[in-house]
């Protein structure tokens, strides 16, 4: 159980770090486009190519990661790349980080043990040709539901006549970005599945569409939710729903089952409430502190007031535009200021 396990950790630290990496070899690029001279700028960019890189390996390295495990387990695990990119950017790109940043990481690592000292090996289950349309079918009407309560609060909200959205609309689109994020390793494991049960190889190549076709959709919900709501509210929603969507796919849709052992039951379930509790740590770090009193806030932000004034140092002495990201990268990656509603 280690092996996958580690796979997933190397898998979402490539893509969460890869985008970081592509997002600071942009800020000297132009906009991404077709034309030839843009592509070239693209591809001699040295951050933005291995980041881009490291992207594309990290997909494919995960998908390695699915093949060998249930995806109740592999799911929630990769709900750590936050926990990586934290790290990662705190340490090359000298960010900042308060307390509970570092007790969220702590917790998805502590998580990510009890997982694997909790999961076991599990023989593969007979697996119907007809749970992909199934679990298709479920998801759909989901999101009917999900998009019927959308426009209820749309229409409310116009009534009202209120420009900022309601925070109920901001989790359900996190919501839908997260389902689809989780779906989209459960479509992937599908096409494992069958191949090892003999069935058509064409099969895999059809999963895998449709997985990438479920993560695209959910980059664009999020999106969605980023530009019509407080990004901070949709990526914890997303994050913890990608969690759950793979748990409950995997045990009622694929038949993965928990430990027999009591104890080794608890411990998976305990790693799996860990991970959740320390992405949402992560995720909501910067508002908790600001709710705090002052008091605690300044002793969170003591230590993190001491790395801004040595990172500051430090990258007054680099010039380079291509190597120095004015803004904290992790919290700009998942807060968006100019939508925070006050």
């Amino acid at each position: 159980m280690w092996q996958p396990i580690c796979l997933t950790l190397a898998a979402t630290a490539g893509n969460n770090i890869g985008k970081v990496l592509q997002k600071k070899g942009t800020v000297i690029l132009p906009p991404l486009s077709f034309k030839l001279k843009v592509l070239r700028a693209y591809a001699q960019n040295k951050a933005w190519v291995i980041g881009f890189l490291m992207d594309i390996v990290g997909a494919l390295v995960m998908l390695w990661a699915l093949s060998l495990a249930p995806v109740s387990v592999v799911q929630p695990v990769s709900g750590c790349g936050l926990a990586i990119l934290s790290i990662f950017s705190h340490f090359y790109l000298q960010e900042v980080m308060n307390a509970l940043d570092w007790v969220g990481i702590t917790l998805a690592g502590f998580g990510t043990i009890a997982v694997g000292i909790g999961g076991e090996e599990q023989e593969i289950p007979p697996l119907s040709i007809f749970h992909l349309p199934l679990l298709i079918f479920v998801v759909a009407i989901l999101f009917v539901l999900l998009n019927i309560w959308l426009r209820l609060c749309k229409d409310r909200r116009h009534e009202h006549e209120l420009v900022h959205s309601d925070v109920v609309e901001e989790i359900i689109f996190g919501l839908e970005s997260g389902i689809l994020f989780g779906m989209a390793s459960v479509i992937s494991k599908i096409g494992f599945i069958f191949i090892e049960q003999g069935f058509s190889k064409l099969l895999v190549p059809i999963c895998l569409s449709v997985s990438i076709s479920c993560s695209g959709t959910g980059f664009v919900y999020q999106t969605r939710g980023f530009k019509h709501g407080r990004a901070i509210v949709v990526s914890t929603c997303a994050a913890v729903a990608s969690i759950v969507t793979g748990v409950l796919a995997g045990i009622f849709a694929l038949g993965e089952h928990l430990p027999s052992a009591p104890v080794a039951r608890f411990v998976l379930l305990l790693g799996w409430l860990l991970i959740v509790v320390g992405v949402i740590l992560l995720v909501c770090s910067a508002r908790l502190v600001s709710l705090l009193p002052r008091p605690w806030r300044r002793m969170l932000n003591k230590g993190s007031e001491r790395n801004l004034r040595r990172s500051g140092s430090v990258r007054s002495r680099d010039a380079n535009p291509s190597t120095v990201i004015q803004a904290n990268t992790l919290h700009h990656l998942i807060t968006s200021p100019s939508k925070e509603k006050h």
